[in-house]
């Protein structure tokens, strides 16, 4: 359905610059009437009155299945597939709802396979949003690959094994992305910044195709994926997180897995690490990084340099946190169950560290 089909005389169109609209994420808010959702897990949260609800998007595509995640009223989860492409449309989301005040969570699957423009929620007409409440205190970010982005996750007849064949995106979940799951119980909002196919350096990794660009591009970018269009830098003074996770490495073992047998690379690998977290650092001078790995297989020699990398930054409140299974839970995607398994562990240990550090 498209926009401009929309009967204005049965629907109302409650615009995206509506402030009891709650945004969570790195967004794009250049026309604030089109904001634009970037990263994986971006969401968008309010409250609205009547029976029915449809969102207005126009979606950039650049790969896989592009869906929109929601959830209403804490019970009712689903996706809205998005079938056509830069033009103004509108997606179903629920019907047949009593006629009463909802709440509503509007998140992004998957990571920059899509951006999408978010022109507004469209009601019964007459009906119009509420404030969700007051936002989190805590705040955390996390700076990762396909794992924090939750590619995969939700290929649960899957666990422990490789990823189904040609999976194309169809079982991409952020929300339930062990990242996600920390912050929510930590009860913290989070701006995860998750990247499938990243690495820390460019022309490594899986990330934009011929290029390979690596953090070191994107982590102070708003949009951040060439093949979608010009990229823009991030305004850090949006969003200052208290706690820092770091869960980059895995993807730098591609094409070359040099850490074991290349010192001078290895040295060039961990001081481009080490220069984006002391920039991380000088704008967020108060949080704690907590710099990890996953439950993915992968090479032990990369925590070992991380190891070395947290030793030589000589920043207490910049730590190292390995999972009981780290990098030989899985050799495929982290399903729910085992992100589950994750974000129990990485909560005990941000607890550890006391109320302090949300201070």
């Amino acid at each position: 359905m498209y926009l401009k089909d929309i009967d204005m005389d049965k629907f109302t169109l409650i615009e995206a610059d509506n402030n009891n609209y709650e945004f969570n994420g790195r967004v794009d808010f250049s026309n604030p009437k089109s904001p634009t959702i970037i990263y994986a897990g971006s969401l968008i949260k309010t409250k609205f009155q009547g029976t029915s609800l449809k969102i207005a998007i126009n979606n950039k595509h650049a790969c896989f299945e592009n869906s929109i995640g929601f959830i209403v009223d804490g019970k009712i989860h689903g996706k809205a597939i998005i079938e056509e492409h830069y033009k103004d449309i509108v997606l179903n989301i629920a019907s047949d709802l009593e006629d009463e005040v909802h709440d509503l969570i509007l998140y992004k699957r998957s990571d920059s396979c899509h951006y999408f423009d978010f022109y507004g929620v469209i009601l019964d007409k007459g009906c119009t949003i509420l404030s969700s409440g007051p936002r989190a205190k805590r705040r955390v970010e996390c700076f990762g690959d396909s794992i924090s982005a939750g590619e995969v996750s939700e290929a649960v007849d899957y666990v422990g094994k490789v990823d189904p064949e040609n999976h194309e995106g169809i079982y991409s979940n952020a929300w339930y992305s062990y990242s996600m799951m920390t912050s929510r119980k930590l009860k913290a909002e989070i701006n995860n910044n998750a990247q499938g196919g990243l690495a820390v350096l460019n022309d490594t990794g899986y990330f934009n195709g011929e290029e390979f660009l690596g953090l070191e591009f994107t982590y102070d970018k708003l949009r951040y994926n060439p093949q979608l269009g010009s990229c823009n830098s991030w305004d850090f003074s949006k969003f200052t997180p208290h706690v820092v996770i770091m869960a980059l490495g895995q993807n730098d073992a591609h094409p070359d897995n040099y850490i074991n047998t290349n010192k001078e690379k290895r040295h060039i690998w961990k001081e481009k690490y080490k220069g984006i977290i002391r920039d991380l650092r000088s704008k967020y001078p108060k949080a704690l990084f907590v710099v990890i790995t996953t439950i993915l297989v992968h090479d032990k020699g990369w925590d070992d340099a991380l190891d070395e990398m947290v030793e030589e930054l000589e920043d207490l409140k910049i730590v190292r946190y390995l999972f009981r299974r780290n990098g030989r839970g899985t050799p495929g995607h982290v399903r729910i169950p085992e992100a589950e398994e994750m974000a129990s562990e990485l909560t005990e240990f941000i607890e550890s560290f006391g109320e302090e550090i949300w201070e």
